[in-house]
């Protein structure tokens, strides 16, 4: 963040105040549901999970300024790889989730390379087939999928040979986890990657005519969202012990999308300010009953008019100074 000479130091505090903000709430939400457990523990790890993934879908659509349907399908591979691994095989989930992303990026790397020739809507119809088929390959491949029944008995995470199952160890693990990729996030954002791809969501021919090149950092963008997509779906899977194709469906494309534009898009809080909203929304609206969908739908319209860059923007320090 660059700070402006005529900002004095009681307003560059403020701003550095303001920025903290949606980490302080993230933080009080995430440590109530530590405190409390049970049921609110569920919820967040949730969404922390989500935010796993849309953390990774921020750095393609929020920083590169590309459309991606299809990160549901990573997801898909990060899960299922690992839960046939550890269910079916006896591995231990840390190797699993690692071969299970490994997975996702070369089968990002394999798809991306010619798929990311496209742009625009055309750009975005390809990633949604990629979506759409690795969906089909979960239901129909029943003999390593087991189709619409699923693959049950999936171990919890486990660290140093030691399972974690209950639901406050895994929340402060998955806090752990979420706050390492904002943190890279972060780290990308301020690199020289991050200003490549700037450029390249500014304007992909001016980025092109100042040497970037423009193919192989949208590859590399690509490549870093199917890993954190394999991440999330990898967790999922250890955290609820259960998998069907419908947990990486287009209900999964839906959410993520609304979490990331409710957070804020190319921010790096967004993505877990938007995962925590959006699932704490409809256990909000719960005492609603019939209307809950209603009050859901309409919180959310009335977060894109008043925020249309999304809630974390609101307490954004850059182009404030």
């Amino acid at each position: 963040m660059t700070i402006s000479p005529s900002i004095t130091s009681p307003d560059r505090r403020r701003l550095r105040l303001l920025g903290l903000l949606p980490w302080l709430f993230a933080g009080a939400v995430v440590g109530y549901a530590i405190l409390v457990g049970g049921y609110a523990a569920t919820v967040v790890s949730f969404a922390l999970i989500y935010a796993v993934f849309v953390t990774g879908l921020n750095l393609f659509m929020g920083f590169a300024a590309q459309v991606s349907f299809g990160q549901n399908a990573f997801a898909a591979i990060g899960g299922y790889v690992s839960a046939v691994l550890t269910a079916s095989h006896g591995w231990s989930p840390l190797p699993a989730m690692a071969l299970g992303m490994a997975a996702a990026v070369l089968a990002a790397a394999i798809i991306g390379f010619p798929t990311l020739r496209l742009k625009g809507h055309y750009l975005a119809m390809g990633t949604l087939a990629i979506g759409l088929i690795a969906y089909e390959i979960t239901v129909e491949w029943q003999s390593v999928t087991q189709g619409y029944m699923g693959i049950s008995g999936i171990p919890p995470l486990s660290l140093a040979g030691y399972e974690v199952s209950s639901d406050r160890g895994q929340l402060v693990i998955l806090a752990l986890v979420v706050a390492g990729g904002a943190f890279a996030a972060a780290r990308i954002r301020r690199s020289r990657f991050g200003r490549a791809l700037s450029a390249v969501a500014g304007s992909e021919e001016a980025a092109q005519a100042l040497g970037i090149d423009v193919a192989r950092y949208k590859l590399m963008a690509f490549l870093l969202s199917a890993g954190f997509a394999a991440l999330a779906g990898s967790l999922f899977v250890h955290v609820v012990g259960f998998v069907s194709p419908e947990v990486f469906g287009l209900h999964m494309v839906i959410v993520t999308f609304t979490m990331l534009y409710v957070g804020g898009i190319g921010t790096v809080a967004g993505p877990l300010i938007g995962a925590l909203i959006v699932s704490l929304l409809p256990e909000t609206f719960r005492a609603f009953k019939d209307y809950q969908d209603l009050a859901y739908g309409a919180a959310l319209i009335l977060l894109l008019i008043y925020a249309p860059r999304g809630l974390a923007s609101l307490f954004s320090t850059r182009g404030r100074s």
